[in-house]
């Protein structure tokens, strides 16, 4: 009997590989309405560098990191072309020689953007 529960349990580990490479999607990544139209592309996917994190020390003058399409940067670092020359609480300005770019943590979506109309 040992041998038959060896056969089977030796089968589901066998078959587990191919489930844990199966594309799953993140639970955690907000709906693309929450995403601002600028950084959306054609396929509704955000386009461009994507500020994930910030990190701020507690301490004055404490560390302040931002996490940049999963790069980990300090001011001055540098993500896909563009230099991180600031770190806010929710927002972070890249520069790309001249232009400068502002991503931000929780971007306003389209829809609350738009004025109402309504006093």
């Amino acid at each position: 009997m040992d041998s038959a529960v060896n056969r089977v349990l030796i089968a589901v580990l066998l078959a587990l590989p191919p489930l844990a490479q199966a594309q799953l999607a993140d639970p955690t990544r907000p709906p693309a309405a929450f995403s601002s139209p600028q950084q959306l592309g054609a396929d509704g996917e955000a386009s461009g560098p994507r500020l994930q994190s910030i990190l701020i020390g507690r301490t004055p003058g404490g560390r302040r990191v931002a996490v940049i399409d999963g790069v980990t940067l300090r001011e001055g670092g540098k993500v896909g072309g563009a230099v991180l020359t600031r770190i806010n609480e929710t927002s972070v300005v890249l520069r790309r020689g001249k232009n400068l770019e502002t991503l931000t943590l929780f971007p306003v979506p389209a829809k609350a953007a738009e004025p109402t109309g309504k006093p």
